[in-house]
């Protein structure tokens, strides 16, 4: 048994059994990629796949069962290196932090200049994608934290802890008729302009949504979009009323439009980070962490590393 057999397996399951895009993450050929799956299960005694012909198509009972503890060698191996690294050079390294665009544009500019500050040595990566993106970015091991709003909390393979709340608002150009109403707008009011908001699964959609079906209204949705910069423009163009994160607004940038706080209308969304259950973290990845939630001080984050529930702090 070796780590390439290993590798070829969960890779095999991550690329849907598709033995050519399997090849080519691992830099080898189909017929090695057969070759090292078919030995590893001769040396088991089970076979790991189903197949129909020669063509994978899933996972057999054994196969599922193995999965697991295939993929915590190959991360207890990573962990390895990782753990070597720490005790040569606490303060040099590379992390990568997959983000959604509203957490990477709005929430950490100041937490990565904080932590260039602690850490020059350390090359730091930013990642941006869909909630679902950050997640798979994390299973895959290609990022060391990821931040989002949706999503992360619902996969069990990632511990996740919240860092702050926050609020929708509704932006509109100037003398919009909803003014008039100020933060005693209803639903009801809101429905009768055209919506302009974030794409499903993005910043608190979900509550969006949530807060208009339980009161029985149907929203006139006509644009949807992954970033509020974009929302907002095409609110001043005046082609409807926006609903971004509070945290997206800015005086400055914002000033050919006004804003009405949301918070009464739509649940209170809580932005987490999430890392890889088992993952070890380097020093200067606590830190990060830390600096970017004060509350998830490194205490807190290793507790929730070591329990299978999740851990609420005050966010």
């Amino acid at each position: 048994m070796n780590f390439q057999q290993l590798r070829s397996v969960r890779e095999t399951v991550r690329c849907g059994f598709n033995l050519t895009e399997v090849a080519s993450m691992l830099y080898t050929s189909q017929p090695g990629v057969s070759r090292q799956i078919r030995e590893l299960e001769e040396e088991l005694g089970v076979p790991i796949f189903a197949r129909a012909g020669k063509r994978l198509t899933g996972l057999t009972d054994p196969g599922a069962t193995l999965l697991p503890i295939v993929e915590r060698l190959l991360t207890e191996a990573e962990n390895l290196k990782l753990a070597g690294r720490d005790f040569v050079s606490q303060a040099e390294g590379v992390m990568t932090v997959a983000a959604t665009h509203s957490q990477a544009r709005y929430a950490l500019p100041h937490a990565v200049r904080d932590f260039r500050g602690l850490y020059p040595q350390v090359v730091l990566h930013l990642h941006q994608g869909s909630p679902r993106q950050v997640a798979e970015m994390l299973l895959r091991g290609e990022a060391d934290i990821g931040i989002a709003t949706e999503a992360l909390s619902t996969y069990p393979q990632l511990v996740t802890l919240p860092c702050y709340r926050w609020t929708h608002s509704i932006v509109v150009p100037p003398h919009h008729p909803l003014l008039a109403a100020g933060e005693a707008v209803t639903l009801a009011q809101l429905a009768h302009y055209p919506i302009i908001t974030y794409d499903q699964g993005y910043t608190g959609r979900s509550h969006i949504d949530d807060a208009f079906t339980q009161a029985g209204i149907t929203p006139n949705v006509v644009l949807t979009a992954m970033d509020a910069d974009v929302i907002k423009t095409y609110v001043e163009l005046g082609m409807g009323v926006g609903i971004v994160a509070s945290i997206a607004l800015d005086e400055v940038r914002d000033r050919h439009l006004r804003t009405i706080e949301a918070g009464h209308l739509f649940e209170i969304n809580v932005t987490r980070l999430a890392v890889r259950r088992g993952a070890w973290l380097r020093g200067y990845v606590y830190k990060f962490i830390e600096t970017f939630a004060p509350t998830l001080t490194r205490e807190v984050v290793d507790q929730a590393l070591a329990s299978d529930e999740t851990i609420e702090v005050s966010a």
